[in-house]
Order: C-alpha cells, then sequence, then structure tokens
C-alpha cells in the first residue's frame, strides 16, 4: 500500500508540475496586438520626450550644461 500512495502522490505531481509547465509555455511572450500597443506606447514617449527636450527652455539648460562641461578649468 505505502507503494501504492507513493506513487499516486508522485505521479499527480509530475502531471501538476507538466499542466504547469504547458501553460507556462502557452503564455511565454506577447501576442501581436500586445506588441502593437507596446509600439504605439514607445513612439507617443518618444514624441513627447522629443518635444520637452526640443523646447526652447529645456534646449537652453541642456546646452548651457554641456557648456558648463566643456569650459571646465583645471
Amino acid at each position: 500500500m505505502r507503494r501504492t500512495v507513493r506513487g499516486l502522490v508522485r505521479g499527480r505531481a509530475w502531471a501538476r508540475a507538466r499542466m504547469l509547465g504547458l501553460a507556462a509555455r502557452r503564455d511565454a511572450g506577447m501576442v501581436t496586438s500586445e506588441y502593437a500597443v507596446g509600439i504605439i506606447a514607445a513612439v507617443a514617449f518618444a514624441a513627447v520626450l522629443y518635444k520637452v527636450v526640443t523646447s526652447g527652455q529645456v534646449s537652453e539648460e541642456l546646452q548651457s550644461i554641456v557648456g558648463r562641461a566643456l569650459n571646465v578649468q583645471m
């Protein structure tokens, strides 16, 4: 009886691990619609970032930072 119970428990554990493994493989990665939404979000973020960086005030600040970094006296 002891062998049968152990075999049954091991069999269930193996079956559960196999089912979880198959489920993980099926859900691995994004589907095409998720890629599309991710790309659209990335492009929108890049557009907003570009607008901020190329605005007058930010551009002047970046130029002054670079200028100060290049004109460091030793």
